[in-house]
């Protein structure tokens, strides 16, 4: 059972088209390498969950926006910690897209994804990876930020890329749990 069905074009209301809009332009962009609408149009993944609350939905199109924008970690750390998000919360739409976009744009190899989808860490990380596998995992098991994992961040990232990557790390939690709340499934 379908908890929210996608929302074909011809059937937004007049709050969900702006966004609706802004979001199909903004995944266009941005990601080729995973299905992101249906054959009618209708999206997928956390943005069709989005559109069923477009107030709510269009404050988190602005965080995924300005996240986005943002680009002050390198984009192979970004997936490395997204992948630790979706993997601790189990979130399959999650792993399934950014595993796509890390094989496609990083050449991640398929056997690295799997490790870090199976929540462990991979062998052959880079220091800047690694950096944002270890922050991600301290900040999922709760609690403060162990100063030599910030220190860490600080010395891979800077003050502004340590905060991306924080910032990075709770919204992805929401949207992981966007996925499984509404039970989201892989295409």
């Amino acid at each position: 059972m379908t908890r929210l069905p996608p929302i074909a074009p011809a059937e937004l209301t007049a709050e969900q088209k702006p966004l609706f809009d802004a979001m199909t332009a903004g995944v266009a962009a941005k990601y080729q390498t995973f299905t992101t609408v249906r054959e009618d149009g209708a999206l997928l993944g956390p943005w069709n969950a989005w559109l069923h609350d477009p107030a709510i939905g269009a404050a988190y199109w602005g965080v995924t926006q300005a996240l986005t924008a943002a680009k002050r970690i390198p984009d192979a750390a970004r997936q490395v910690a997204i992948l630790v998000v979706g993997a601790h919360f189990g979130a399959a739409y999650e792993i399934y897209a950014h595993g796509a976009v890390a094989a496609s744009a990083h050449g991640m190899s398929s056997r690295r994804i799997a490790t870090l989808a199976a929540g462990q860490r991979p062998e052959d990380l880079s220091d800047d990876e690694a950096a944002a596998h270890d922050v991600a995992k301290a900040l999922l098991r709760g609690g403060v930020l162990p100063e030599p994992l910030y220190q860490l961040a600080l010395d891979r990232f800077g003050a502004a890329g340590t905060s991306e990557l924080i910032f990075l790390v709770g919204h992805y939690c929401f949207v992981s749990m966007t996925l499984n709340g509404f039970a989201i499934p892989v295409p």
